[in-house]
């Protein structure tokens, strides 16, 4: 059995559910549509999760948003990541991640394969412009809006920002 408590208000209550009930109310979807559907109704706010080298898992709260990869066209989950980050050295060492995307009890996943283009991890094909543009539209896919976007390509470049795309390998979601 499994047991699910929650506190709203004054009140209280306990959800016991049979053994694999839980996952009967799992269903895969073939695209990306009830993921980004879910972005803007939290501020494009996920949890991201990487491996450690232990195989350990490390998650973090991310904004992302979904959107065409610029060399392949396909739909992929974009975020951009801090330079140094422990996630970006998780994904280089092993790329693959989980995003969740949720709001109120809906939520959505996206398992892939993680690609990383930013200034110390580049691409032949992408260069320095074609990047600043990139991470513009990961920010705008994830909802955000900039009002002098000279200032946020500079913080981006200061900061050794990097795009991080996920190439979904399965999408699920509850119904």
């Amino acid at each position: 059995m499994h047991h699910f408590s929650c506190k709203a208000r004054a009140t209280k209550c306990l959800i016991v559910l049979p053994p694999c009930a839980h996952r009967a109310n799992v269903g895969e979807v073939t695209d990306l549509a009830d993921f980004a559907e879910l972005i803007p109704l939290d501020h494009g706010l996920c949890v991201l999760s990487t491996l450690r080298h232990d195989g350990s898992v490390q998650s973090s709260v991310v904004n992302a948003g979904v959107l065409e990869h610029p060399l392949r066209g396909a739909q992929v989950v974009g975020l951009v990541a801090t330079g140094g980050s422990r996630k970006l050295d998780n994904l280089r060492a092993k790329p693959r991640a989980t995003i969740v995307a949720r709001a109120g009890w809906r939520w959505a996943a996206v398992e892939g394969d993680a690609e990383i283009i930013g200034p110390d991890d580049p691409h032949p094909d992408v260069d320095s412009e074609a990047l600043r543009l990139l991470l513009r539209n990961i920010f705008r896919a994830a909802g955000g809006t900039h009002e002098d976007y000279d200032t946020y390509d500079r913080v981006m470049a200061q900061e050794r920002r990097a795009a991080v795309l996920i190439t979904p390998r399965r999408v699920y979601t509850n119904p």
